[in-house]
């Protein structure tokens, strides 16, 4: 028999199961952030606990492994001053002279839905470092956006 048409079993045409990606550089969070990942790890642990099939549990443990991951290079940034948009920061602003608020979180935190962007994400990035009443480049357009004003997000 060819070689072309011997299998030794089912598992070597099965889909690979890949890592969960971890984003790129450092794992900045807010202490809120570093709240909700702790408790992810402790849902996926407990999770884990009562699972019995064999694939929920490869997919938890895959789950698990990305979260303490993240836990464990977690660094809790300082309380900011509120003088320029940092990371903790609510921020209002003018964007082509339309009002937005969001604030700036760790990568784990983002939830663009409820205004909660990353601060990787390039609206953040224009926005980083800035102060009220500063006019900023964005998207190729200079002065697109006007920092209206600073808040500090408590814990």
């Amino acid at each position: 028999m060819s070689v072309a048409f011997r299998r030794e079993g089912d598992e070597e045409h099965l889909e690979p199961t890949f890592e969960l990606p971890i984003p790129a550089g450092r794992n900045l969070v807010t202490p809120r952030g570093k709240a909700l990942i702790d408790a992810r790890v402790v849902q996926i642990e407990a999770q884990l606990a009562g699972l019995t099939d064999e694939t929920a549990i490869k997919a938890a443990k895959r789950d698990l492994r990305y979260w303490q991951t993240r836990q464990v290079t977690a660094e809790i940034v300082p309380v900011p001053s509120g003088a320029t948009v940092e990371i903790g920061t609510t921020v209002t602003f003018l964007h082509n002279g339309k009002p937005r608020t969001l604030t700036i979180v760790g990568d784990d935190e983002a939830d663009p839905a409820a205004g909660l962007v990353s601060f990787s994400a390039p609206l953040a990035r224009a926005l980083m470092g800035a102060e009220a009443g500063e006019f900023l480049p964005f998207a190729g357009k200079d002065d697109a956006l006007e920092v209206v004003g600073i808040v500090v997000v408590a814990g």
